[in-house]
């Protein structure tokens, strides 16, 4: 499970950013789109750092 997990991580991000903030922004205003950019970013940066798979 955690190795899907690492490797759908990346795209997830990839993916659901782009469609997020746009729609969002459409939707709500500049600033939660902004807002949310950062939010989103910010978690899977943190995911992405997490679930990294370092050579011992």
């Amino acid at each position: 499970m955690l190795r899907s997990f690492v490797a759908f991580t990346p795209l997830l991000g990839a993916i659901s950013l782009p469609i997020l903030v746009p729609l969002t922004i459409s939707r709500v205003g500049l600033a939660e789109g902004v807002a949310l950019a950062l939010i989103l970013s910010t978690v899977w940066f943190v995911a992405m750092l997490r679930t990294a798979e370092m050579p011992h």
